[in-house]
């Protein structure tokens, strides 16, 4: 890797778009990775560690995001996170 970002389009699966509990699962998610990961949205962007950062992008369901990850394991966050994102909760959410 030569160490420029790498980038991630994905869709909000979310019915509810981005709200508290999705935003504390990429929180949870983004802190298992060594990498830095941002969010942008519509030209805001959001640091994928700060609950507060990503409930002020205010995604809608369909939204699409940008994953922005750099570091030594960008790919694995990247795959990770744009997994969560793209996959609908389950009916019992």
């Amino acid at each position: 890797m030569n160490g420029a970002p790498l980038h991630r389009k994905v869709k909000v699966a979310n019915p509810n778009g981005l709200h508290m509990r999705p935003c504390a699962a990429l929180v949870e998610m983004a802190g298992r990775f060594k990498s830095s990961v941002t969010v942008r949205y519509e030209g805001k962007l959001a640091n994928a560690s700060s609950i507060w950062d990503l409930m002020g992008l205010a995604a809608m369901p369909g939204s699409e995001l940008v994953l922005e990850a750099e570091g030594p394991d960008a790919v694995q966050a990247l795959d990770a996170l744009a997994t969560l994102v793209a996959t609908p909760p389950p009916p019992d959410y």
